[in-house]
């Protein structure tokens, strides 16, 4: 097949510099020329943030973090940033604190330094999202792009194992849906392949050392690269359930994408067979019939969670999340998708079926992920 694709790299300053945060991010806070700093960070990173803030010049301190960033509470952190005439935005924390600078930052066009302690991925992309009225609305602006990320591995020490492993489950699906998102192209695909290397890598190291940092090095590599592809790539079908579950639902964010991502492997990875050839590849697999079991069983050994029922979803909700999902597929899914297969998707989700004993043997399409 002739290549004809288009792919951008996104301009951003990226730092890995393990129990050297203070440092680095006084020294990108410096480069950017900032004098009056909102940091952002919740209460539980408080103490965390205040020593990574240290050597930076902070006129405010807002705390207000909230999963899914809801716009009341987004205005709330505008209406601070302008009152106390910040000039730059410092976010500490995981996936809601980076995205509550970045609601800052759409508005305002402030920069944002990026600190994150989870494995989230937020900070390598230019994807914001805000909550309302139970529906989450995402969207991409060059304005809400950190301008630096200081990655250190050891501010995650803190990150429970249980969390860890979801948010890592977390950038295990951004480089799955890198795959087939509707702008993937070969650079995505080689750089999510090798994300899932390294999170494969470093994930189970992180369970069995929880203190170690070689292992959570490589995570925060792997959900760099995982976080890289997916802004190229653009959301795929697993995003868009995880989006309409969060919004209507409030489920919590990393744990909905570790129960929900072997689910919609098993209905797309049949008909892509490139994609599943590289996740087979990246998990060590054998072949591309292969890639399913690879992730499930990734998730069985860390310990993932299993039933979306145990994160809070009503059997009673399945179908109308299966119908807001339905209105959202991204165009170049490897499958075409009713609101039936959706539901029976969620259900099996729901219930924390073996997604293996359902796969779907739709015909494969002609789309990025069979690259």
């Amino acid at each position: 097949m002739t290549w004809d694709f288009v792919h951008e790299t996104l301009p951003q300053r990226v730092r890995f510099a393990t129990g050297r945060a203070a440092v680095a991010t006084a020294e990108e806070v410096e480069r950017l020329g900032a004098r009056r700093v909102m940091l952002v960070a919740g209460p539980a990173e408080a103490a965390l943030a205040e020593r990574v803030a240290s050597g930076v010049p902070v006129a405010h301190v807002h705390d207000e973090v909230v999963m899914h960033v809801p716009v009341a509470v987004a205005e709330r952190a505008r209406a601070a940033a302008a009152d106390h005439e910040v000039d730059a935005v410092l976010a500490v924390g995981g996936g809601s604190t980076t995205g509550l600078a970045k609601a800052v930052a759409l508005t305002s066009g402030l920069p944002v330094v990026a600190v994150p302690t989870t494995y989230a991925g937020s900070e390598a992309t230019d994807v914001w999202g805000l909550t309302e009225a139970g529906r989450k609305t995402t969207g991409t602006d060059p304005r809400v792009l950190p301008r630096a990320v200081v990655y250190d591995a050891s501010l995650t020490t803190s990150l429970p194992v249980g969390l860890s492993v979801a948010s890592g489950l977390n950038a295990v699906a951004h480089c799955v849906d890198s795959l087939w998102g509707p702008r993937a192209d070969p650079v995505d695909a080689a750089l999510a392949e090798e994300g899932l290397r390294a999170l494969a890598t470093g994930l189970p190291e992180v369970v069995a050392d929880p203190e170690g940092l070689a292992g959570r090095e490589q995570a925060l590599y792997g959900a760099h690269l995982a976080a890289v592809a997916f802004a190229s790539a653009g959301s795929g079908l697993h995003h868009k359930v995880c989006h309409v579950l969060g919004g209507r639902h409030d489920l919590p964010h990393a744990e909905t994408h570790a129960v929900v991502l072997p689910h919609v492997a098993g209905l797309n990875l049949p008909a892509a067979p490139g994609a599943a050839a590289r996740v087979a590849r990246a998990l060590g697999r054998g072949g591309a019939a292969e890639a399913l079991d690879g992730l499930f069983a990734l998730g069985e050994r860390l310990g993932a969670p299993r039933a979306l029922r145990d994160l809070g979803l009503a059997e009673d909700d399945l179908r109308g999340a299966a119908e807001a999902v339905a209105a959202v597929v991204p165009p170049g899914n490897p499958v075409d998708v009713t609101v039936d297969d959706l539901e029976r998707m969620l259900r099996d989700a729901w219930a924390g079926t073996d997604p293996r004993e359902a796969v779907h043997t739709a015909p494969p399409t002609t789309t990025g992920a069979t690259r």
